[in-house]
Formats: structure tokens, C-alpha cells, sequence
């Protein structure tokens, strides 16, 4: 473990300070990242999509099935989104170059005379795994120059429990890194100040909280509790089913946020994804289902829509004051959850570059206690 690590575990605030400042690794690669929505990459279309400042063009091939590939020709460098699509191949708009879509394998040069001996199923262009998952079109970014594993994990799939259930998506950008936009993701203490509304939470209602905490695999649970009592839409459904309403809020490296709401036979599930796409620049991409008969799909994009205008805008005015680069702090315990995030990364990495079992920053369960 770095030293930065070992200073991040410390449980105090100057510690915290520090080692804020010490431990950014950057982007977790090897991993699967939602590049676009599904409804997006249709017909013989090519789009253009970034993830950790790597360029990608998207698409879908005549039988349905899409593609991620590196969005630039290994022969002159043009973008291959400029190109066109004949359902099976890509061809670049320059010189006329072929790749297979599902491979990236180089199948026709058309410069190329008779006496040419240029092997051009030799040739590739970069090409990445790419799954389709709950409306997203899911790429695998494997480490630059690394040669993929053998076995790749499926994508991440949103829990659901019920055949027939509603579901909806909502998107918006954040002009920080990712970092930045993952720790104020899994911040508990800023919704009394930033989604101040009639319908959520009000300044005057912050009181104290103790929630449990426990380790799982490259995260932490915020173990099943009864969701706040100043939160309304959680009061609602427990006056409708009569029953006690359970929240279960998952973090799992490098970027996935997931909550299970439950009462009774009613559930309400939902995942939140903070995608790098510059070092700048990210993107929380959020899907929910729900089988609660009371919620219409567009009275919840309606206030689903608030509450990610007002992360964003909180978001912006933060990169106002970062662009000065200044000193920042975490503390205890509200600012837990962060500590265990930048260590979890830091832990990940050089568990990967040593070969050795990664360390579980958490020794085991944990309670927080914090005013909101």
C-alpha cells in the first residue's frame, strides 16, 4: 500500500487534506463504461462518442449487432466516423480502406495493385468489446497496449424484480473530473443545500443520521435501512402499502452507484454511472425501474430532471473555484464514504501492478454518523 494510501486512512482532516490532493490515479481502465443510449446507434448510422479521452465510433451492423472501434483510419489518422457504414464494414472516407466492424481486421485496400505484397488482413484498427445493457451501449476500455483478457465480465445489468416494470433514463454532463464527480455522487450531506425542493428536503429539516456501512467486493454497501424520514416520495409509499420501506445503496469501482428501494411487493430500482469522458469533463448516465403503479415515467423524468440540473449546476460553480487549484479537505464521517472511494482506486491499481491480492481499505462493518 503507497504511502498516500496510508495517509488517506487516517481519520483525520488534515490527513484527509493531503492525501485528496496525493492519490488521482486518473482513469480506472478495464472496465465496461456506457458510451451512448442504445436508441442512439441505429440503421447505418456511425456516432461519435469519448470515453477517458479515447475517441470511439459507434454503430450497428446489418443484423443488429453494434460495434465500438477507435474512431480514427491506422492508415492516415482521419476519423472513421466521416466514413459510411454498408452494414458489415467500415470504409474510410480518405482512401477508401475497409474494416471489418465487428473485428476491426483491414479487408480491402483499394489502392493496391496486383504487385503489391502489403498482408492486409494484417492490418487492424483499434476495435474495443461493446455489449448492449439496460438502453446503453456498454464498451470495454482495456488498459492502452494491453491485450485483452481472456474472459471479459458481462456488463453491469440493473437489478429488477418483476417481469413488467416501468423504466426511464436521464443523462447530463459535469465539467469536472471524475473524481470529483464520483465523490459528490456518494456525498450524503449536500442534499439539504443543493436539492432544497418542496418535494425532497428543506434546509430545516437536516438532523442527525447514523447509517451502517459494510465492505463488499471493490466497494462499499450502505447497508438495508429505513430510508430518511424528511424525504417525502419515501413516506408516500410507505402510507401506500401500509408495509416499512428498505433502502440498500451499493458503490462498486470504478463508477456505479446503485439503489434498491423496497416496500412490500413494490420496488424501485436505480443506477447511476459517472462516465470519464476528458479529464475535465463527465457523465452521469441514470436509469431507474420501478413497478410502482403511482409513478408515470414522465412525472418521474419531470423531478429526475431537477435534481440532475442541480447536481450539475453545483458541479459548475465547483469548477469555477478548482480552477485555482486549491487546497481541499475531507472529514469524518460524512466524508468517509470519499476516503474509502480514493483508496479503493489507489488499492485496485497497485494491487494490478504488483500482482498482489488488493486491500480492502474497510476491515469490516462500520457505523457513520453525519447531520442531513
Amino acid at each position: 500500500m503507497s504511502e498516500a494510501v496510508r495517509t488517506m486512512m487516517r481519520m483525520d482532516a488534515e490527513a484527509a487534506q493531503e492525501a485528496a490532493t496525493q492519490v488521482d490515479a486518473g482513469f480506472l481502465w478495464d472496465f465496461w463504461y456506457p458510451a451512448a443510449r442504445s436508441t442512439e446507434i441505429c440503421g447505418r448510422k456511425l456516432v461519435k462518442a469519448m470515453l477517458l479521452e479515447v475517441p470511439l465510433v459507434l454503430g450497428r451492423t446489418s443484423d443488429g449487432k453494434v460495434f465500438a472501434m477507435r474512431d480514427s483510419c491506422p492508415h492516415r489518422g482521419i476519423p472513421l466516423s466521416y466514413g459510411r457504414l454498408d452494414g458489415k464494414v467500415v470504409e474510410c472516407c480518405y482512401h477508401g480502406w475497409r474494416f471489418d466492424a465487428c473485428s476491426g481486421q483491414c479487408v480491402e485496400i483499394p489502392s493496391l495493385s496486383s504487385q503489391d505484397k502489403l498482408k492486409v488482413e494484417r492490418i487492424f484498427a483499434g476495435h474495443f468489446p461493446c455489449e448492449e445493457r439496460d438502453g446503453y451501449v456498454w464498451v470495454y476500455m482495456n488498459s492502452p497496449g494491453a491485450k485483452l483478457p481472456d474472459r471479459i465480465p458481462a456488463a453491469p445489468e440493473l437489478t429488477v424484480f418483476s417481469d413488467k416494470y416501468k423504466v426511464a433514463h436521464l443523462s447530463c454532463e459535469l465539467p469536472s473530473h471524475i473524481d470529483h464527480g464520483i465523490i459528490g455522487l456518494m456525498d450524503p450531506a449536500h442534499g439539504p443545500f443543493v436539492h432544497q425542493s418542496w418535494f425532497w428536503r428543506k434546509r430545516g429539516s437536516i438532523h442527525e443520521k447514523a447509517k451502517q456501512f459494510e465492505p463488499i467486493p471493490n466497494g462499499f454497501r450502505m447497508s438495508p435501512h429505513s430510508p430518511s424520514t424528511n424525504s417525502a416520495p419515501y413516506q408516500l409509499l410507505k402510507r401506500i402499502t401500509g408495509e416499512p420501506v428498505t433502502t440498500t445503496i451499493d458503490f462498486v469501482l470504478p463508477n456505479l452507484r446503485t439503489e434498491v428501494d423496497q416496500s412490500g411487493k413494490m420496488w424501485f430500482s436505480s443506477r447511476a454511472t459517472v462516465t470519464p469522458v476528458r479529464r475535465d469533463l463527465c457523465r452521469i448516465d441514470f436509469v431507474a425501474a420501478w413497478n410502482l403503479f403511482f409513478l408515470p415515467v414522465w412525472v418521474f423524468r419531470i423531478f429526475g430532471k431537477i435534481f440532475l440540473r442541480q447536481d450539475q449546476e453545483t458541479m459548475i460553480q465547483q469548477a469555477e473555484g478548482l480552477k485555482h487549484n486549491p487546497r481541499l479537505m475531507l472529514i469524518d464521517d460524512a466524508d468517509r464514504p470519499a476516503k474509502w472511494y480514493f483508496a479503493l482506486k489507489a488499492n485496485l491499481i497497485e494491487s494490478r501492478r504488483t500482482g498482489a491480492p488488493m486491500v480492502h481499505p474497510m476491515d469490516g462493518p462500520v457505523t457513520l454518523r453525519w447531520r442531513s
